[in-house]
């Protein structure tokens, strides 16, 4: 979807240049958020049994919260910084969602629905504040503020979502399957069907987690639950040297890059 019509209501003789706190929405991002979703599945896991879930879950959230102070530090988008903090968000976001699940016996068709509503409430409070939900508008530590909580919400509900596909009968290579289909309905919807080009992003950004856990939880798992039996270790270890990769160029190239933002 363009990143022009992000630019939600972008009124003439209004538009100033400040630096953003969010990369371009390019081919790189999607591809990016995908690696992130399914590197912070199998590494939620992976710490989990390494470490213990009450253990994993203080270590993310302290690593979580480090790489948010530094992102809300910064002044400007910096892509080292921005895909760290997400990676974080990624890892905490699954054990959120897990230790519902796991820890307290939260059902997943339950623990979706209030992710969903979850989200859908942050959106409102947003909206209602800033006038818009356009990733081109965050400039402001408040904004950004709804940004984050938004983004940890999305990962939380894209986990639970599809956790729960997985569990009642379409496996992981199912549910990859799914949600890369579901993925292009807010695409073609945005292309044909007149849908907003920033519910289109949003809706596009929820899937992405599902999807990447997906496919990582396929790769990952035994055999016997209809994976490839990889292991945890090595596709986390995989996915993050691609995420290394396709951050380290668009950190010498800045591609993603973007200075003319909304007020």
């Amino acid at each position: 979807m363009s990143t022009d019509h992000l630019m939600h209501n972008r009124p003439t003789g209004h538009i100033r240049h400040a630096a953003t706190k969010v990369p371009e929405v390019t081919v790189y991002f999607w591809i990016i958020k995908v690696l992130t979703t399914g590197m912070g599945e199998t590494a939620s896991d992976y710490l989990a049994h390494v470490f213990g879930p009450i253990p994993a879950v203080g270590l993310g959230g302290i690593a979580l919260v480090g790489a948010l102070v530094v992102q809300f530090a910064v002044r400007r988008y910096v892509a080292w910084i921005y895909w760290t903090a997400i990676v974080m968000v990624s890892v905490f976001g699954t054990m959120a969602a897990d230790v519902l699940h796991v820890g307290l016996g939260v059902p997943y068709s339950f623990s979706a629905p209030f992710f969903m509503v979850a989200l859908a409430a942050v959106f409102v409070v947003w909206h209602r504040s800033e006038g818009t939900l356009s990733i081109h508008s965050i400039h402001t530590r408040r904004r950004e503020t709804f940004y984050w909580v938004a983004v940890l919400v999305t990962f939380a509900l894209g986990t639970a979502a599809g956790d729960l596909t997985a569990t009642i009968g379409l496996g992981y290579l199912g549910s990859a399957v799914v949600y890369g289909a579901a993925i292009a309905v807010p695409a073609a919807a945005y292309r044909w069907g007149g849908l907003n080009a920033v519910a289109a992003f949003w809706a596009a950004y929820v899937i992405t987690r599902p999807l990447g856990a997906s496919v990582a939880d396929w790769m990952a798992v035994g055999h016997d639950r209809g994976g490839l039996d990889l292991g945890l270790g090595p596709v986390t270890l995989s996915w993050t040297v691609a995420i290394l990769g396709f951050v380290g160029y668009l950190a010498a190239s800045h591609k993603d890059i973007r200075h003319d933002v909304m007020p």
